[in-house]
């Protein structure tokens, strides 16, 4: 969670990004600079905190449960004897997790998209949620419980391609550069497949994100939501504001998700070193 504080900067530009250029308007920030150097003038070094709360309630309840599930999972199907499963089966127990985790994190998730979204309305149309919990609260009584899990679907397959794409990415670059010749099982080769792993995971969980971000953040306007379902997000944006619209924010979403990537992957390659030195050469 202490992370969070760092990188929740970086979630405030993505997701005002996602939201730039919205419903055929006019793009409010060419690039990431601009949208982080504007929301500095216009709403101070606060303003770029804003949401802190949910970010952190986010964590807690997403990475806590992800994290128990994968454990007791990974016990249940491993080995009599400790030997963890083979990797097809960690990969499905890790999108499984994944996906439970983020169906719990959603309601934070929400808050989150809303109250970081919020600066870019003039005042009359901001919802000024002071934390998470009033955020909460006031979705729940306004719009109904349901809108806690508004999005629940493209959360969960962001956490599912996430997770597919981490470690699918990691394995195949990390044995093209060991099969280049230039490159030996050292840290070295992990930290620059790990980089490599999370460029793929943004390049390929970026258009979620965004259907993720746009339905979370909707108004219902006449009884109307702004969008039907997943699929008339991505064909508004595409239509509206071009193909590549969906990776905006793919700077800032890099830039949170590279870091992560590359810690991962180096602890884990670590802990499989220690554990085949400790326990299988005996």
């Amino acid at each position: 969670m202490g992370a969070t504080v760092f990188v929740q900067p970086l979630d405030l530009v993505k997701n005002r990004m996602q939201l730039s250029g919205e419903g055929a308007k006019g793009r409010e920030y060419p690039t990431s600079l601009h949208a982080l150097t504007s929301i500095l003038r216009r709403e101070g070094l606060r303003g770029i905190y804003t949401g802190l709360s949910a970010g952190l309630l986010r964590q807690a309840t997403y990475t806590t449960t992800r994290l128990g599930i994968y454990s007791v999972l990974l016990e249940r199907l491993g080995g009599a004897d400790g030997t963890p499963p083979p990797f097809l089966a960690k990969a499905a127990i890790g999108m499984t997790a994944g996906a439970a985790g983020a169906f719990v994190g959603t309601p934070a998730e929400v808050a989150l998209i809303r109250m970081t979204a919020d600066g870019r309305l003039p005042p009359a149309e901001r919802r000024g949620y002071r934390n998470v919990f009033d955020a909460l609260v006031r979705m729940a009584r306004e719009e109904g419980v349901a809108t806690l899990w508004r999005g629940c679907i493209p959360t969960m397959a962001r956490a599912v391609v996430v997770n597919a794409a981490q470690l699918a990415s990691y394995s195949q670059s990390k044995q093209f550069l060991l099969d280049s010749g230039y490159f030996r099982d050292d840290i070295l080769c992990h930290f620059c497949a790990s980089m490599i792993s999370g460029l793929v995971t943004t390049a390929a969980s970026m258009p979620v994100d965004i259907v993720k971000t746009r339905i979370q953040n909707m108004r219902t306007i006449d009884g109307k939501p702004e969008y039907r379902n997943g699929l008339d997000v991505l064909v508004k944006v595409v239509r509206y504001e071009g193909f590549f619209s969906l990776w905006k924010g793919f700077t800032p979403y890099y830039a949170r998700l590279g870091p992560h990537t590359v810690l991962t992957f180096i602890f884990l390659e670590q802990m499989n070193k220690w554990y085949k030195r400790l326990f299988l050469s005996a």
